[in-house]
């Protein structure tokens, strides 16, 4: 009865020992993947920095008003003016919608009669 318990520890003992391997392995794959992904995220980050730049050169002031008179005849921009904004007050909103009534409801004139 005691080598059958020593066997069957043993065969207990060599499972766990598998099983700790593999979650080893598991782990140490996960751990690649996630730096992996670190080194992507920071390799985005710094595109996205790099493009907002080139945006914000692209954007001048003064090189998009040279641009707009050089397309003016293409394109007839005209540069912004105060005069051209308005107010908010001043848009004209579309009405809501009117709720169709679902039953028609009865009105009595003889209660309404005026004295």
């Amino acid at each position: 009865m005691r080598s059958f318990l020593y066997v069957l520890s043993a065969l207990a003992v060599m499972g766990l020992a598998f099983w700790a391997y593999h979650e080893n392995y598991k782990t140490q794959a996960a751990l690649a993947e996630v730096e992996r992904l670190q080194d992507d995220i920071a390799e985005n980050r710094e595109t996205l920095s790099i493009l907002k730049a080139e945006w914000a050169y692209l954007n001048r002031p003064d090189r998009l008003r040279d641009l707009a008179d050089l397309n003016f005849e293409r394109l007839e921009l005209m540069p912004l003016a105060p005069e051209q904004f308005g107010r908010v007050e001043e848009i004209a909103y579309p009405a809501p919608p009117v709720p169709e009534a679902l039953e028609p409801i009865p009105l009595s004139f003889k209660e309404r009669q005026e004295p």
